[in-house]
């Protein structure tokens, strides 16, 4: 056993001379919330959402603010994207006749109070307002409610899917991957006089091992049990208190992965607030081995 203070180097990532990050493996976060106004005005701005139809025209402008946080964190090569962000959008409309004569342009706003990774799969709520509130201001204004709010809504999935793949962090890491053909060698640049091979020691597969025994640890939670219940088969609550991807079923038989899919499993016994059995594995395990989990309100 190493003294206090001291390691053995062979397990401590140390900060390398280069400032390089090898394969993303230490924590790292970007800003994008600069990223995300100039993404968010490209899928945004000067959009179509009525030409003519019912003799009605309706674009978005500028937009007009984005305010909040956004930012991408890499762990071992994981993006876990996090971002809270309001958006306002200015757009202009027009009525006009049968003729083509112009009854009325009007201004207006689309606010979108809350953008968030947590609700990343919801739909966020989307608010139009119209300066003009006469009857062809409000006609305007359903008008885009109507047409406009499901084009709005579309971009912003875009934005929503960029920014799971990395935001503006993407390129950066599609550079920073390393071939499998020079991985070995990065690998014996790092240890190089620690006693290790000049080359890439080949995996093989692991092979299953007999004897095996089995182990019974038992927990006590002091809480109700709709809470813990809700918890382990929430994904939005795993995504928050982890800040990791998860998908879990809820229902019986279902499967569920947690982690970033270090952990999977199936869920075989459900009972609300009263009972969860699962059968949980790690990646690195053989196949067919499980751990079973089970909670119960005693």
């Amino acid at each position: 056993m190493a003294k206090f203070g001291e390691g053995d180097k062979r397990w401590i990532v140390q900060d390398r001379s280069d400032g390089a990050n090898v394969h993303n493996w230490h924590w790292a976060e970007k800003d994008c919330l600069e990223w995300t106004r100039k993404r968010l005005g490209e899928l945004l701005e000067n959009v179509k959402i009525l030409n003519g139809e019912g003799g009605l025209y309706i674009t978005t402008k500028n937009l007009e603010s984005v305010t909040g946080e956004a930012y991408v964190n890499i762990r071992k090569g994981k993006i876990i994207p996090g971002y809270e962000i309001k958006v306002v959008l200015n757009w202009s409309g027009e009525a006009k006749d049968g003729s083509g004569n112009s009854l009325a342009q009007v201004e207006g706003k689309v606010e979108l109070p809350y953008i968030a990774d947590e609700n990343a799969d919801e739909e966020p709520e989307l608010r139009v307002s119209v300066l003009d509130e006469s009857p062809i201001g409000q006609r305007l204004r359903e008008a885009f409610l109507a047409k406009g709010k499901p084009i709005v809504l579309e971009r912003l999935e875009r934005y929503v899917t960029d920014m799971a793949a990395g935001g503006p962090a993407k390129e950066e890491l599609a550079g920073k991957q390393v071939s499998k053909g020079s991985e070995g060698k990065v690998l014996d640049k790092d240890v190089k006089g620690v006693g290790s091979k000049q080359s890439a020691p080949t995996k093989s597969k692991p092979q299953v091992k007999e004897g095996f025994k089995t182990i019974s640890l038992v927990e006590r939670f002091h809480c109700r049990p709709q809470d813990i219940y809700s918890t382990l088969l929430d994904e939005k609550r795993w995504k928050g208190f982890t800040q990791s991807n998860a998908q879990i079923s809820k229902e019986a038989g279902g499967t569920f992965s947690v982690f970033d899919g270090a952990v999977t499993g199936v869920n075989q016994q459900l009972q609300e607030n009263k009972l969860i059995v699962q059968k949980w594995r790690f990646s690195s395990w053989n196949d067919g081995q499980y751990s079973t989990v089970s909670l119960y309100n005693i």
